[in-house]
């Protein structure tokens, strides 16, 4: 294959491209579904394919082709040559992509226990082991969906820049679905995921079925033990799983240059976030959010992104300031900056864009007691079951699955699904402590026409919010 993306590279020089790249990318891996403890199928995933981008007279081009031979390959740089061509004659801006440092690099993610040695009959049991946790508590639970998956994603990218860079990283991931029905009520955990960069060891490690246990007793906790959270303005603390979303959507999202700039305002939406708003406070002291590629094992991995250049943590939040964009080529270019390794595509056939990858809230210096002991009147949210965000991720709604009722400085009873509505900056600058423990939650981020979903991991430390309104 590297012959192939070199010769790629080459004739889209030679057709008069003032860049070019060429992305190819391969992914086998497998699939077994269980519902409600029937074996429902097996999948197998098989894909590859090469993705040339070019840059002729100030409009970019990009063609894909599934077929690796040099014809169809010349084919389909033909047609981004000409696709760019046409896109120069109705720019009113010319397409230009920063400077960077490439490299040529070659690195792979270790599996300490190989999925490709392991048969299906032996994945499927990690999804009986979850049967088995869930329904040997004796709780009712009459739906369980679950399913796991794994696979290799070898790619090996080139430009005319110097860039070279080979990857192979393999992912694995649990899914579960489950559904309490007891004294007459259902409650449910929608679609919870464990999912990491490399082999079954990290699937061992994490025990799924152990969670999965621990959500079903919450759910069962719940409905028996359930009250109505209270009304009015109370201090909240967020668990990393609730402040890993809140800070995907509101932080991760807005700060997306091309977001910022426009472009995905027919698509994913708008962001309330200006390029003048870089060194603006948006929250309190004590919140940092870092966007970071390089976490080892993580769900949304990587060590160079899609445009070839080397990825590093993103401060986007600095202690409460706007500290800088998730950036690719193009947009570092209109701010005069660099890019900040920004470019993914979830495949060969789709262009890469501005995504995110690792976004947490940072740690901060308080133990989990000490995040609860002086709250006379709030809730704990440890889960969702719901959120929503407007299209420019300023206005949002969090409701709490799994929550608890904080009473002078101790956790007390369930609560029914606690609302905290609240604007972007109205919600990091009410953080005024943030605890000691990062936890990460995996998801897809889906943003892009066509569509691109994303493996991606968001989480942090829990931190306690005052003052903020709580609703019913």
């Amino acid at each position: 294959m590297h012959e192939l993306v070199e010769f790629a590279v080459e004739k889209a020089m030679e057709l008069g491209a003032s860049y070019a790249e060429a992305r190819f990318e391969e992914k086998n891996g497998t699939e077994v579904v269980m519902k409600n403890g029937n074996p429902e199928g097996l999948g197998i995933l098989a894909d590859r394919g090469m993705g040339i981008r070019v840059l002729v007279d100030g409009g970019m081009g990009f063609a894909s082709t599934n077929v690796l031979t040099k014809e169809s390959v010349f084919k389909a740089v033909k047609k981004a040559v000409k696709l760019a061509r046409a896109a120069s004659k109705v720019r009113r801006r010319p397409v230009e992509f920063s400077e960077e440092n490439f490299h040529e690099v070659f690195y792979e993610v270790k599996m300490r226990k190989d999925f490709r040695d392991v048969s299906a009959e032996e994945k499927m049991d990690y999804l009986k082991r979850i049967e088995e946790s869930v329904l040997g508590s004796g709780i009712t639970v009459p739906m369980r969906f679950l399913s796991y998956r794994d696979f290799i994603w070898h790619k090996i990218f080139m430009n005319n820049e110097g860039a070279l860079v080979e990857s192979i990283i393999p992912r694995v991931s649990i899914t579960y679905n489950l559904v309490v029905f007891e004294e007459g009520q259902m409650e449910q955990a929608p679609f919870v995921q464990r999912a990491f960069s490399g082999g079954l060891e990290l699937i061992e490690k994490d025990e799924p079925w152990e969670r999965a246990l621990n959500d079903v007793k919450a759910l069962q906790r719940l409905i028996k033990e359930g009250k109505e959270p209270p009304e009015g303005k109370v201090d909240i603390v967020i668990s990393p799983e609730v402040a890993g979303i809140a800070v995907h959507e509101s932080v991760g999202h807005p700060y997306e240059l091309d977001r910022i700039m426009g472009r995905e305002a027919a698509q994913a939406g708008e962001s309330f976030v200006k390029p003048e708003m870089l060194g603006e406070r948006i929250g309190s002291d004590a919140v940092t959010v870092i966007e970071d590629p390089t976490i080892p094992n993580s769900w949304g991995f990587y060590l160079y992104d899609d445009e070839g250049v080397k990825a590093r943590p993103r401060y986007l939040i600095r202690n409460g300031i706007i500290n800088e964009f998730l950036m690719n080529r193009e947009y570092a270019a209109y701010l005069g900056m660099s890019s900040n390794a920004s470019a993914r595509a979830i495949n060969y056939n789709r262009e890469p864009i501005v995504r995110m990858a690792n976004t947490y809230l940072a740690p901060g210096d308080y133990s989990f007691e000490e995040l609860i002991e002086d709250v006379k009147l709030g809730v704990y949210m440890v889960s969702f079951n719901e959120w929503n965000i407007d299209d420019r991720r300023y206005q949002q709604r969090y409701i709490g699955r799994e929550a608890y009722l904080i009473e002078n400085g101790e956790i007390k009873h369930p609560v029914r699904k606690p609302i905290l509505e609240i604007t972007t900056k109205g919600l990091w600058s009410s953080v005024d402590a943030v605890g000691k423990e990062v936890e990460m939650f995996p998801g897809t981020c889906g943003k892009g026409e066509p569509g691109q979903g994303v493996p991606v991991w968001m989480g942090g430390a829990p931190a306690r919010l005052r003052d903020v309104v709580l609703r019913r």
